[in-house]
């Protein structure tokens, strides 16, 4: 095969992959607490993302970087490197955000916090979730994002603890949000794509 491309050269198929590799989207999230739900909220995402084919989507669980707290560490901590080297192999993100006190969970923050230019120049969408369907924790996590030069794409998918979430913990999401989610994976793949080429 080898010999065959140096000779006839690749057929555009291949030139198109060579030239323009899938993007790598990372799936955030944000909980690290015991019993969360966010593992499950994660898969469905998934889910839906790897239908697509589109890109290559995989979940990235802040739990599994033990990273410590920001400001308790002489930053020596294996995980912290470990974190900032899987942002920079990612394009874009989405996050799965669940709203404590009006906001985002503290282990979210933190893990924004321990990185910087592996963030920059890339896109994000949020799927969140909460008794008003995480939308202030979403609020505040779009202004953080801004700063670390995110770009958070504007469809939001929004989940009830109520409605999708059968005894708080089993998550059941009604089909509506399908909609919802297609819309936003097709804005995060876009902005992804176009911001790949500045970085």
């Amino acid at each position: 095969m080898g010999f065959l491309n140096k000779l006839f050269g690749n057929s555009p198929k291949e030139e198109e992959t060579m030239t323009n590799p899938k993007l790598k989207i990372g799936i955030i999230l944000g909980s690290t607490r015991q019993g969360r739900v966010s593992p499950q909220v994660g898969e469905w995402v998934k889910g839906i993302a790897d239908q697509r084919g589109d890109a290559d989507y995989e979940i990235v669980d802040i739990a599994d970087f033990n990273l410590p707290f920001l400001g308790t560490t002489d930053g020596t901590e294996p995980g912290i490197a470990a974190w900032n080297q899987k942002l920079a192999s990612l394009d874009g993100f989405v996050f799965v955000v669940q709203e404590y006190n009006h906001s985002i969970t503290g282990a979210l923050k933190n893990a924004l916090d321990f990185a910087r230019e592996a963030w920059n120049d890339k896109a994000a969408g949020i799927v969140s979730y909460g008794s008003t369907g995480g939308a202030r924790a979403a609020e505040h996590l779009r202004g953080i994002l801004g700063e670390l030069k995110v770009a958070d794409v504007r469809t939001h998918p929004t989940l009830s603890l109520f409605t999708d979430f059968e005894n708080g913990s089993v998550f059941k999401p009604a089909d509506l949000h399908q909609t919802n989610m297609k819309a936003m994976l097709d804005e995060v793949i876009a902005w992804s794509g176009a911001l790949k080429t500045i970085r």
